[in-house]
């Protein structure tokens, strides 16, 4: 991942993730928008979601094609298990936060919860705590989901 590239981090239940297999190998990976700490929180915190829900959840950061929306859902439906995904879409650039569900994430994660993660994840973006705010909204929709 290089500065500007877009980055999907998402787990998939392993021991050990992507992003933690890039840190290990030293990964030029880590000169975008995040620190190597800030990336290995990000990935316990998905880790973490993955696991108390039984849910997958997935974090794109990187510009969206308009219609953002439209662009945020053409992503959810490439990832597996897309009907109990929770996608958080988040560009930057463009000032936009989308937080998709599939059918099976929907019916645990209601509008109104993602509406309210994706507040607090807004007042931390604008405080310039990108991380900081997604992994607050991560927690915040898997708490909503609840246990599985």
């Amino acid at each position: 991942m290089t500065v500007g590239e877009a980055q999907l981090l998402a787990t998939e239940h392993e021991p050990s993730s992507e992003i933690a297999k890039k840190v290990a190998e030293g990964a030029a990976a880590l000169d975008g928008p995040f620190t190597t700490r800030q990336l290995l929180r990000l990935d316990e915190a998905l880790r973490v979601a993955d696991q108390q829900t039984g849910l997958t959840f997935s974090v794109y950061i990187g510009e969206l094609d308009e219609p953002v929306r439209g662009a945020a859902e053409k992503l959810h439906g490439q990832l597996e298990r897309s009907t109990t995904a929770v996608l958080v879409a988040v560009s930057p650039n463009q000032r936009v936060l989308e937080i998709v569900t599939g059918p099976e994430a929907r019916k645990r994660i209601s509008d109104r919860d993602a509406k309210l993660a994706a507040l607090s994840m807004a007042a931390s973006f604008a405080g310039g705590d990108l991380a900081g705010g997604i992994i607050s909204g991560l927690d915040q929709l898997a708490s909503h989901a609840g246990r599985h």
